[in-house]
């Protein structure tokens, strides 16, 4: 079964999209709990503060910027940070950001 949701390639992710995607708070905290956890999890599963139609806006971001994947299992949406593809694209990108204080 295709991927129902767009994911750019390795060769189109561009870094003003994941710049302009790592610069709000919430999208860098999404990003530091998948970073944290190191293994996929369900989109809810992350702490926000923020509506449930805000935290899909902020998911989307993400995804069409190329830092993350979300993939269909089951009834639910996993989504997991794409670190090879960042640290081979940008490295240390991810490492510094993450390293910044929060």
């Amino acid at each position: 079964m295709a991927d129902p949701l767009p994911h750019p390639e390795r060769d189109e992710i561009r870094i003003d999209a994941v710049l302009h995607a790592l610069a709000d708070p919430v999208r860098l905290q999404i990003v530091r709990a998948l970073a944290e956890l190191g293994t996929g999890v369900a989109c809810g599963a992350i702490e926000l503060p923020v509506t449930k139609s805000t935290r899909t806006h902020h998911l989307r971001t993400l995804r069409e910027a190329g830092v993350i994947r979300v993939r269909p299992e089951g009834t639910t949406r996993i989504t997991t940070l794409r670190r090879a593809d960042m640290d081979a694209l940008y490295p240390g990108l991810l490492d510094g950001i993450l390293a910044a204080p929060r």
